[in-house]
């Protein structure tokens, strides 16, 4: 698959999900780059700004299975991942799947959800598998999870850890739509809801497809030298108690192919690498002062950016 294919195929995809998300093309873009990446994605707004209707619209574009974890204190792993009961006909133990078998997965309210279930949930993203009772199982290639969280409420919610936070490509928020989009939102909504008629635009092999080749898009040495320079700024900052990580390094390229390949490129310029930053760095770092009020991870980040020397060369390679 050619990348102007990836580009048109990606905004097919988009445009069919904006028939039902008024104003959020980018936030929809962004979500896009990370499941081309085979990331996972954190959505951290208030109720109501359409974090649900995002996951269900991207899962009806992608002629996908889709399913919805409503997690809770009371949640057990096993309810997550699934577990083995006794079937009294068969007389023997029987795998129940958990919702974690399906392409597109929804975990709603994830930092309700207890550490242990919190762990279950990571875990599966991680390694794309389960195992249970001895069994591992594979997941399906095509995995895509989108977690969400409710930052005003605290009460009886247990927070990611950074350990575990590291395992998001990408930390984002929905947002308020401005008053035009809103009153749009409105007409759109006013005889019935459009997400009931969305039509699926691409296939699941397709993405698989697709992010095979995202992985082939050409990132310059300069390009990967910038990214190292960015990721060791927030290790050396006097601001921060604990940089990026590694994996950091990593998914943050890999985020810069699928960006690169979403705009029609098979190469990485710079200002694909400085647009992503804040959005794949900035919930991987810990500032010293990330318990006074106020703290904004995703300014860190840019002024870290603003201050990095950018590269200057042929990015195309040839």
């Amino acid at each position: 698959m050619e990348i102007t294919q990836i580009a048109e195929q990606i905004q097919k995809v988009k445009d069919n999900m904006e028939k039902v998300l008024v104003g959020k093309g980018e936030v929809i873009e962004l979500v896009l780059t990370c499941l081309l990446a085979g990331g996972h994605v954190l959505l951290e707004d208030v109720p109501g700004t359409g974090k649900t209707v995002l996951a269900k619209a991207l899962a009806r574009s992608l002629e996908s299975s889709f399913k919805r974890i409503q997690l809770t204190p009371d949640l057990l792993p096993s309810d997550v991942t699934g577990l083995n009961y006794f079937h009294q006909k068969e007389q023997g133990f029987v795998f129940r799947e958990g919702p974690v078998f399906a392409n597109v997965v929804l975990a709603d309210e994830i930092n309700r959800a207890t550490p242990r279930t919190q762990s279950s949930l990571l875990e599966c993203m991680a390694e794309r598998q389960v195992t249970i009772d001895g069994t591992t199982r594979q997941l399906e290639e095509l995995f895509f999870v989108i977690a969400t969280e409710n930052p005003i409420e605290t009460v009886g919610t247990f927070p990611l850890p950074e350990a575990q936070l590291d395992r998001f490509m990408m930390k984002l928020s929905v947002g308020f739509p401005k008053e035009a989009q809103e009153l749009e939102l409105l007409k759109r909504f006013i005889n019935s809801n459009p997400l009931q008629t969305l039509e699926p635009v691409c296939s699941k092999q397709n993405v698989v497809q697709m992010q095979r080749e995202v992985s082939q898009v050409f990132v310059h040495d300069s390009i990967q030298k910038y990214i190292v320079e960015i990721v060791f700024a927030t290790r050396k900052s006097a601001n921060i108690l604990a940089g990026v990580s590694p994996r950091g390094s990593l998914v943050f390229l890999r985020c810069a192919q699928s960006y690169a390949a979403i705009q029609g490129r098979a190469y990485v310029i710079p200002e694909d690498v400085k647009y992503l930053a804040e959005f794949v760095l900035s919930h991987r770092i810990v500032p010293i002062a990330d318990y006074e009020e106020g703290t904004d991870h995703r300014r860190t980040i840019r002024n870290i950016v603003e201050q990095t020397e950018v590269p200057v060369e042929n990015f195309k390679g040839v």
